[in-house]
């Protein structure tokens, strides 16, 4: 989990939930680590021990209900107490009006405290949003990310491979563009949500043609911020020692930050249209993920016919050890059958 700082949290959230500083701006550099809230009502009834400072603490209508029940010396006890567990910030709900003691203390103790107008269910669900995104885990990875079909396909592979043609290629077939050379990925809960950093957005860098804005060549239409990374191809140079998937039935997964995600190797050599596979890849997994797999079909029918087929030839002869490799070996045999033909 990421961490940020008070301030870098008001920055986002000043416009969106309207978030005014009433108190304590000393501690707008305190951080906050977690992407949770508390509502700290037992603390400020003198139940502090489960209070976790790391956390944006939300005070309602009934928080300052309870506190407007109190005298004074009692009022400044009950929020000296939650303020000594060192808390990131107080935000108050509703636009409600905060005690003069809360601003004292909150000055004293150098503890942000904000107010918004809107409520606390609300202001509750908007900020576990933005604290989701700004604390969840990220990385970036030297590639291209691409909308194929509804599909976010991350291309990785050397430099020089021709990532950022592919892209340009698959953008001029109507597919959109997301990030071109350095994905940005953060991880939201079991997804990877890819974008382009904020100085390269919309902007692909082809050899012997230098920097090209793709909003300006093919509109608006043609980009978009960010995706879900969905598929991973890798692009290598074909080589003749390669081991290269020919059936579709292997399965291959890239693992960022945690969370594994389906992978392809392509073998790329001259005149090979390199766009056209990434765009059948994108449609076939949309197919693979609605439960139609044409390489597990071809292989089932395979595997019948042999069962069908004359007893001279037994299903343990085709694959007479590791059962669970009994089911790959006739569409495997075939294969190699049709590429002896050829020969």
């Amino acid at each position: 989990m990421e961490e940020i700082t008070v301030r870098g949290f008001w920055d986002h959230t000043r416009q969106p939930i309207g978030l005014e500083l009433m108190a304590g701006e000393a501690g707008l550099d305190r951080r906050l680590r977690s992407n949770r809230i508390q509502k700290p009502g037992l603390a400020l009834a003198g139940f502090t021990s489960f209070v976790h400072g790391d956390r944006v603490q939300i005070l309602g209508e009934t928080e300052l209900s309870y506190l407007d029940t109190l005298e004074s010396a009692a009022r400044r006890q009950s929020v000296d107490g939650l303020l000594a567990r060192k808390v990131a910030c107080l935000v108050l709900t509703k636009g409600l009006r905060p005690p003069p003691e809360l601003i004292e203390a909150c000055e004293e103790a150098s503890t942000a405290l904000f107010r918004t107008e809107i409520t606390s269910s609300v202001c509750i669900r908007r900020i576990l949003t933005y604290l989701d995104d700004l604390l969840s885990p990220r990385c970036s990875i030297h590639g291209v990310l691409v909308d194929v079909s509804g599909v976010g396909v991350l291309l990785t592979g050397e430099s020089g491979i021709g990532k950022s043609e592919c892209a340009l290629d698959l953008v001029s077939r109507g597919h959109r563009l997301v990030a071109d050379d350095v994905v940005e990925i953060r991880r939201r809960g079991e997804d990877l949500v890819g974008q382009a950093s904020s100085l390269i957005q919309n902007l692909i860098e082809v050899r012997g043609l230098g920097i090209i804005n793709i909003v300006e060549l093919y509109g608006v239409s043609a980009t978009r911020e960010h995706k879900r990374v969905e598929l991973h191809i890798h692009l290598e140079f074909w080589s003749p020692e390669g081991q290269y998937d020919r059936t579709g039935l292997e399965e291959r997964a890239k693992e960022v930050l945690g969370v594994k995600v389906r992978s392809l190797l392509v073998p790329v050599s001259p005149g090979r249209n390199v766009a056209g596979i990434v765009e059948v890849a994108a449609r076939n997994f949309l197919l693979q993920v609605r439960g139609h797999h044409a390489a597990r079909d071809l292989n089932e029918r395979i595997f019948g016919a042999l069962e069908d087929s004359a007893p001279k030839r037994s299903l343990r002869e085709v694959s007479p050890s590791k059962p669970q490799l009994r089911r790959l070996a006739p569409l495997a045999e075939v294969t190699d059958h049709i590429e002896d033909e050829v020969e």
